[in-house]
């Protein structure tokens, strides 16, 4: 299955704005991080009950969140920056004066309008050249600062919901993963090696250095609809959550009493996703149902269509340690799990 086929499968699941988005910011294509300050600007002015604005103001808080983005982590891989005049550039000149303004410089706001338009809003709907389901604003005519950018319906919706928050976070947690991927540090070592997981934390770290990236819930949970996998429904803000092994982790010490386990590691990102802390309780150590699984690889096939570092981590993970090869899709490999078990 191809990374478009898993996006439009992932939209079939709930063909909402809420999947439009998230297709939008989990799968999307990642040159730079402009579409995370996109989103981030939209979703706050939006959940401000604002309908329409100039592109001035919209690239403000845009221009700003880049700043202070840019102040702690690399937004570009390395050596992508252009000449004097690129956008990241005039961050890193103006990005310590604007945040002591708390606003951008004049000369930061007028490389974020003039780039806004070619280099972020005409690519924002677009995944792996293909259009999103849903349109979150439309850019009117004309040239400069005073072109007026009108939110949809569907954007309004999205970011006045009781889900708002968790988009909040989820893109967050994707912004810090692909801020990794670019520092030239470890950047190799995450395509290569992919992300591992920390138990005690339940954190995604760079397998090389084990430096925290983010926690494994807002990195993933989108992939999930923001959903339970143990109930289907959705996780609300607030609601206790916890990261349940879909295949209970007790299986592996039960097998070491008589024998190795045969199986996969189970505390691996394959395996893990997050649920409502009483599901999560309930199901206890008992092995996954059938409408589990098929959640489960819903999931799994999500994640590989977003691009490193999280798609490499689950390639890794898809191999059957007892015939040591690789299944042919996540459901195959579900399918050869359950059969150790059953």
């Amino acid at each position: 299955m191809t990374a478009a086929d898993a996006a439009q499968e992932f939209f079939a699941t709930d063909p909402s704005p809420r999947a439009s988005w998230r297709m939008a910011v989990l799968m999307g294509r990642n040159s730079r991080t402009y579409k995370f300050a996109l989103g981030h600007a939209l979703l706050q002015l939006a959940g401000q009950g604002h309908a329409e604005m100039s592109l001035a103001d919209l690239a403000a808080p845009y221009a700003l969140s880049l700043a202070e983005r840019a102040a702690d982590a690399p937004q570009a891989p390395g050596g992508s920056a252009g000449g004097t005049t690129d956008f990241l550039t005039v961050v890193g000149r103006e990005g310590t004066e604007s945040l002591r303004l708390g606003h951008p410089t004049e000369e930061l706001l007028a490389a974020a309008v003039r780039s806004m338009p070619v280099m972020v809003m005409q690519k924002f709907h677009n995944l792996s050249g293909a259009a999103l389901g849903h349109r979150f604003y439309e850019l009117g005519p004309g040239t400069g600062g005073r072109r007026t950018v009108c939110f949809t319906d569907a954007l309004r919706r999205i970011a006045a919901s009781e889900q708002a928050p968790g988009l909040h976070t989820e893109l967050g947690a994707r912004w810090r993963i692909v801020e990794n991927s670019f520092d030239t540090g470890i950047g190799r070592s995450l395509i290569d090696d992919g992300l591992r997981v920390d138990g005690p934390t339940m954190g995604l770290t760079d397998r090389k250095r084990r430096r925290p990236i983010a926690h494994l819930t807002p990195a993933v949970i989108g992939f999930q609809h923001h959903r339970c996998l143990i109930c289907d429904d959705v996780i609300v803000p607030g609601a206790p959550v916890q990261v349940d092994h879909v295949f209970p982790r007790a299986l592996m010490t039960r097998y070491s009493a008589v024998r190795a386990w045969p199986g996969p590691d189970l505390d691996l990102l394959w395996n893990l996703a997050p649920a409502h802390k009483a599901c999560n309780g309930g199901k206890s150590d008992r092995p996954p149902e059938d409408v589990e699984l098929l959640r489960l690889a819903r999931r799994n096939i999500a994640i590989m269509s977003s691009p490193h570092p999280l798609r490499r981590t689950l390639e890794l993970q898809l191999r059957i340690p007892h015939g040591n090869r690789r299944a042919a899709n996540w459901p195959e490999f579900l399918r050869e799990v359950r059969a150790l078990v059953a």
